[in-house]
């Protein structure tokens, strides 16, 4: 579904990314895991086409297209979700407002018909409850005075309505307390758990992995992927730090 091949990118010249190889099959969860500044969240925000991250070598197809030939609402239309690490707030717009618009976006550019009131609401309810997630809080303005549990639980409800075929998630498990967390890690599986359908999952931690069990989990250092292993290497990456199993 995803592969990604010696991937480099860069930000304001720096070298971030320095020959990334990386493939995830439909079906599969992978986890990346790494120290701080190893490139984490910049392979998150090119696979989003965030501007100013820029691809000086390698390639990147997902479902067998060229994702580089695509602009950002068009790999949201294939498929691709990306998952923030801080979601930011937007004040005078509401989340029912933004993923209804945000969803019919996406119908459209796949020739779908666009989705009524009435069962646009009786699809977030649905989604919403997965999260434990009061619909009145889908009423207020977007991640607008949500706490960090709050907004990340917000964006999983985003993404089981948007229902992507992939989903970068870029530490989720970040300011989440142990019921939120596993909250969260509950509704990553009702949602994505899908054999036409694949995650890859960023954090710092073992912790949401106990939750959403991974088929691998990769150690990202210096911009590239430098060992490969099962669900048993976040346990000794917790146990024994980055250093000592890198």
């Amino acid at each position: 579904m995803l592969k990604i091949e010696n991937l480099h990118a860069e930000i304001d010249g720096k070298q971030i990314l320095n020959g990334l190889t990386l493939e995830v099959g439909a079906g599969e969860v992978h986890a990346i895991m790494g120290p701080n500044g190893a490139g984490k969240s910049t392979l998150a925000y090119v696979l989003g086409g965030r501007p100013g991250y820029e691809v000086t070598q390698g390639s990147v197809t997902f479902n067998g297209q060229d994702m580089f030939d695509l602009e950002p609402h068009e790999r949201a239309a294939a498929g691709l979700f990306l998952g923030f690490q801080y979601p930011v707030e937007i004040p005078g717009v509401s989340n029912v407002q933004f993923l209804r618009e945000a969803l019919n976006s996406q119908r459209k550019a796949r020739g779908e018909e666009p989705l009524t009131g009435g069962e646009f609401l009786k699809l977030a309810k649905e989604k919403a409850g997965l999260l434990k997630l009061d619909m009145d809080m889908l009423k207020r303005n977007v991640n607008v005075g949500f706490s960090g549990g709050e907004k990340k639980r917000a964006e999983m409800v985003q993404m089981g309505i948007l229902d992507p075929k992939l989903a970068v998630l870029d530490e989720t498990d970040s300011g989440l307390d142990i019921d939120a967390l596993r909250t969260v890690g509950e509704g990553i599986n009702s949602i994505m758990r899908a054999p036409d359908k694949a995650v890859l999952l960023i954090t710092h931690y073992q912790r949401l992995l106990d939750y959403v069990q991974p088929d691998k989990v990769h150690i990202l250092a210096k911009g590239r992927i430098v060992k490969t292993g099962g669900p048993e290497l976040a346990v000794e990456l917790e146990r024994e730090g980055y250093e000592a199993v890198a």
